[in-house]
């Protein structure tokens, strides 16, 4: 799912990376909305606060803006790089920017008790906006642009195209782009869910709900860890067992 680039990438992988990291993104999406009062998944709404600040010369906001997007910009370029430059090459380097997603959520979950040492929202929605940039470019790259799972903009425009190019008598195209159809309407769902996941427990265990969204990106990460070792172990296994037994037949005719 992570570790797969290129040729090596199946519609499967690109489906499971882009219900898991979805869920994530729209979950950050709408607690830390609640939680920080700022988008923090995607730098689109922050363009129009940017020049606001700039019209109403309110220098305070368009510089507060200004550091949100390049945060953003400052994890998508720091994520493609780690990938890109070490993760074609080490065995799980892909891994590192799931980690300081992760990391970066735990500190959210805990920014009642941290904000006591003088730290605002502000910061707050910078380190997911962060984080939210890290994923983007991570999953960009590993499924070579296929996936977005941030913001939605792209892939509703992607799945109307899709959906007007379907009225096409090329039947062999069709099934392409019914697979492609169907993993733009996977990421639609499972950010809408984890939306309604992030409003629903915000109201009830607070920033504690971010702690939800770190365990699925280890549950991501876990995964093809795991299963990776799995299928190692079962290849390893059987191919003792077959040589265990192409030994034993060569004793029993060496004894006969």
């Amino acid at each position: 799912m992570l570790r797969h680039f290129g040729v090596k990438r199946t519609y499967a992988h690109n489906l499971k990376l882009a219900v898991l990291l979805s869920l994530t993104a729209g979950f950050v999406n709408a607690a830390g909305f609640l939680g920080f009062s700022a988008l923090t998944t995607n730098v689109t709404g922050h363009a129009a606060l940017f020049a606001e600040g700039i019209a109403r010369q309110d220098w305070v906001m368009a510089r507060r803006v200004a550091i949100w997007m390049i945060l953003f910009l400052a994890g998508a370029f720091s994520s493609s790089l780690i990938v890109t430059k070490i993760g074609h090459n080490g065995r799980f380097s892909f891994a590192i920017p799931i980690v300081l997603e992760t990391f970066i959520l735990l500190f959210c979950s805990f920014s009642p008790s941290i904000k006591q040492w003088g730290l605002s929202g502000s910061f707050f929605a910078g380190s997911l906006l962060l984080a939210m940039g890290m994923q983007n470019a991570l999953v960009s790259v590993i499924s070579g642009s296929v996936v977005r799972t941030t913001h939605l903009t792209r892939t509703f425009t992607d799945l109307g195209i899709e959906l007007a190019q379907l009225r096409t008598d090329n039947y062999a195209a069709q099934s392409v782009l019914i697979s492609k159809i169907k993993l733009r309407i996977s990421i639609i769902l499972f950010f809408m869910l984890g939306a309604l996941s992030g409003a629903y427990l915000f109201t009830f265990i607070s920033y504690r709900s971010f702690l939800l969204p770190a365990m699925v990106l280890c549950f991501t990460l876990l995964y093809d860890v795991f299963r990776l070792n799995i299928k190692r172990y079962y290849s390893n296994f059987r191919y003792r067992r077959k040589d265990n037994s192409l030994l034993g037949g060569a004793k029993g005719k060496e004894i006969a």
